[in-house]
């Protein structure tokens, strides 16, 4: 807590302006004597005045490295609530490793990944509450998941935990009041006011616990699994629900033989879609392989979309082997071009529709053509209505999460 501390508080690559920040007591000091508010000459400390932007220039000696803006925040009104400075410079890899060097150079050392944030813990102006909040709102995949850390971040699970807080010492307190003073707690049913006191509380970590589930979904990405026999078509309506070339599409079975995975939002809500191998009887040591990883991602999927097409017959053993059945699923009809022209009508030598076994009868169904783009906005509906429901969507969820601690923290935050 005595050190001085620096990083690059913004991604690495090229672009208008990137952020070094240094934190600790010389960070003044060490501001002073590296930045200029001419093209010669050094400021003293005494002029850097706490929340004012300068411009200026980073000098190594005589040397000008860039020319920037700088933020002088004198503690206890900064992030850390130690002295802070933040030099705003132009965004480039080697402008910015070079003015760190240089800030190093005078004392500090490199930050390690979160101190900034567990710095402004410690120094108690932030709680763990809030300090989770904080990698939240750099990993936030919506504007949903946004609202939700946003929301913890100033502190509305503080309070809500504060308030239970207060519940379990007024309950404590009647306690304590028939322990001590029976002969005064007679005249109150105190027993039933500590019932009504701890199912209230109960109730709240009840609420807490449903919506820390919910809010994963919006944090990670609800797990989607694409599956069914090979050659269905599940890369093809991957790429449509994608709405770009993700998983490699070919009229051989089998192409898929390790899981493809990707991200999408849709309607403000993340997705994380996995493209699993075509599920089928097989010598090949390979693609047994690729089946095994087909069913993992199948159990830790929240919802799996099982692809069938016209002409398949599915028996109930066939079934219970790809997937079990108390998982939530979308039964999926793809190809439905090979039975239906453009126009919705019956096309004169089509397909029979799939048979198949009676578990399959209260599964919702859908029917797409992947590769015409035919029914693929109805199932990303159906898919958001069962998913969602208006659960997660920051509507009527509660504002309030607490996960980890000071995880995933990238260098300078």
């Amino acid at each position: 807590m005595n050190d001085t501390i620096a990083a690059i508080a913004t991604p690495y690559g090229s672009g208008g302006i990137g952020v070094i920040r240094i934190s600790g007591p010389d960070a003044m000091d060490i501001a002073a004597q590296i930045f200029s508010r001419t093209r010669t000459g050094k400021a003293a400390p005494g002029h850097l005045e706490s929340h004012r932007v300068y411009h200026g220039y980073v000098q190594d000696n005589a040397d000008i490295i860039d020319e920037v803006l700088l933020i002088p925040m004198h503690g206890p009104r900064s992030y850390t609530a130690e002295d802070v400075v933040e030099i705003q410079a132009h965004s480039g890899t080697i402008v910015l490793k070079q003015i760190l060097e240089i800030v190093l150079s005078k004392g500090a050392r490199l930050s390690e990944p979160g101190e900034f944030t567990k710095r402004a813990f410690l120094h108690q102006r932030i709680d763990l509450t809030q300090a989770e909040a904080v990698a939240d709102i750099i990993n936030a995949r919506s504007a949903s998941a946004l609202k939700f850390a946003a929301a913890q971040n100033m502190g509305a699970l503080k309070q809500q935990i504060q308030d239970l807080r207060n519940q379990l010492i007024h309950l404590l307190s009647l306690v304590e009041v028939c322990i001590d003073f029976p002969d005064d707690a007679t005249e109150v049913d105190y027993t039933a006011r500590g019932t009504e006191i701890l199912d209230a509380v109960l109730r709240q970590c009840e609420e807490f616990i449903q919506q820390h589930a919910d809010a994963c979904f919006l944090k990670e990405g609800i797990r989607i699994a694409i599956c069914g026999k090979p050659n269905v078509g599940k890369s093809s309506l991957m790429n449509r629900l994608l709405t770009k070339e993700k998983s490699i599409v070919t009229a051989m079975p089998g192409t898929t033989r390790d899981p493809i995975q990707d991200a999408v939002n849709m309607n403000g809500v993340p997705f994380v879609i996995t493209d699993t191998a075509g599920i089928h009887d097989t010598d090949d040591l390979v693609e047994i392989i690729g089946i095994e990883r087909a069913k993992d991602h199948i159990s830790d999927a929240d919802l799996v979309l099982f692809l069938v097409e016209p002409g398949t017959v599915l028996s109930e053993m066939e079934f219970t082997k790809m997937f079990p059945r108390e998982k939530k699923t979308i039964l999926v009809i793809n190809k439905m071009d090979l039975v239906y022209d453009k126009n919705g009508g019956e096309k004169p030598s089509r397909p029979a529709m799939p048979k198949l076994p009676a578990a399959c009868a209260d599964l919702p169904k859908m029917e797409v053509s992947a590769l015409y783009d035919r029914g693929i906005k109805e199932l990303r509906e159906k898919i958001i209505y069962l998913c969602v429901r208006g659960t997660i969507t920051g509507e009527t969820a509660s504002l309030d999460i607490l996960d980890t601690i000071f995880n995933h923290f990238c260098i300078g935050k």
